[in-house]
């Protein structure tokens, strides 16, 4: 196991590499800072004052020089220069990255958690009353855009506060600016009322298609001949469920979930932007509007380390949950 993890994070190396340069290549052609630093100022600046803008960003060097620098300095801990000239990249990423963990974290142990509950009763219980209700809502929430679901929902939770006379369900922030932080418990409140909505509009989108894997990979298992041995050995129905149907019926969730990080993190981008978090989604955005390089870099450069730690750590859950998988 531990020879296999190595060889998967050495391989993950180069792929990180050569993607991240090819992104690069994107993100610098995709706009042009110095020609915004050149406008936007007023007065406009001198020639000496854009061309030392221009140095400051590195945007006088050739593109595979740039990246080299750039790459070499993350190594440093350094992620480069921001066109806030008084931004430090590495602190912003960082704590931002903090709060979108926050959301992204609940959303996932909440959808997975409704996945296997709602997507193994609907296998057990195939073509009752309840498995059409569970399959037409996942449909439901499958069809719903996610900047169109976290609208819907701030706007529930604002006539929510209207009617109860409170402000429990935040719907501005992932916290409240006017709180006034006398105890723990109001700071721990006001932070479940900032995560309510957010977290149930990723939560459900995530969800409502890993449930119907949930519910075929169970199908299936319930079928195969080694359960029909389990019971026919007389086993109870609940030991066969969950000690040996279960367990091989959540690989092909690990799979999904491990798959699916990217569009977790996608949909954290739009919901950070519905609710105002200042979280990663600000960040990109704003990088984004400002043509600022080195701050989308950090951004995707720590996106797609996510996401291949989250498929290193699906591989080695195989293991565990089917023991004829090995690393050896």
């Amino acid at each position: 196991m531990l020879a296999y993890t190595v060889r998967r994070i050495l391989v993950s190396v180069p792929v990180l590499i050569v993607s991240t340069f090819v992104v690069f290549l994107v993100v610098i052609n995709s706009g042009d800072p110095v020609a915004n630093f050149a406008t936007s100022r007023q007065p406009a600046p001198s020639k000496a004052a854009v061309a030392a803008f221009a140095r400051h960003i590195h945007a006088d060097q050739p593109a595979v020089e740039r990246y080299w620098n750039w790459i070499t300095g993350v190594l440093h801990g350094d992620f480069g220069p921001s066109v806030q000239t008084n931004l430090n990249i590495g602190h912003d990423l960082f704590t931002r990255f903090r709060v979108t963990v926050t959301l992204v974290a609940a959303s996932i142990v909440i959808a997975l958690i409704m996945a296997v509950i709602f997507g193994v009763f609907s296998a057990i219980r195939q073509y009752s009353v309840a498995d059409y209700v569970i399959t037409f809502l996942g449909f439901l929430f499958l069809a719903m855009p996610v900047f169109w679901f976290a609208v819907l929902l701030k706007q529930a939770g604002i006539w929510f506060n209207q009617q109860t006379g409170s402000q429990f369900l935040g719907t501005i922030g992932e916290k409240s600016p006017y709180l006034d932080v006398d105890t723990t418990w109001n700071e721990f409140t006001d932070h479940i009322g900032h995560l309510v909505l957010p977290t149930i509009t990723l939560a459900l989108v995530s969800f409502a298609s890993w449930t119907r894997y949930t519910r075929a990979s169970m199908l299936e298992v319930l079928n195969s001949d080694y359960i029909r041995l389990a019971r026919a050995k007389g086993l109870r129905r609940g030991k066969v469920l969950v000690r040996h149907a279960l367990r091989t019926a959540l690989i092909p969730l690990t799979t999904v979930t491990a798959l699916d990080i990217a569009i977790v993190l996608g949909g954290a981008v739009i919901t950070e932007t519905i609710f105002q978090w200042h979280g990663m989604g600000e960040m990109l955005v704003q990088s984004a509007q400002t043509v600022d390089v080195y701050r989308t870099m950090a951004w995707l450069l720590l996106s797609a380390v996510v996401v291949i730690g989250f498929n290193l750590v699906a591989d080695l859950l195989y293991a565990v949950l089917d023991p004829r998988i090995r690393y050896d």
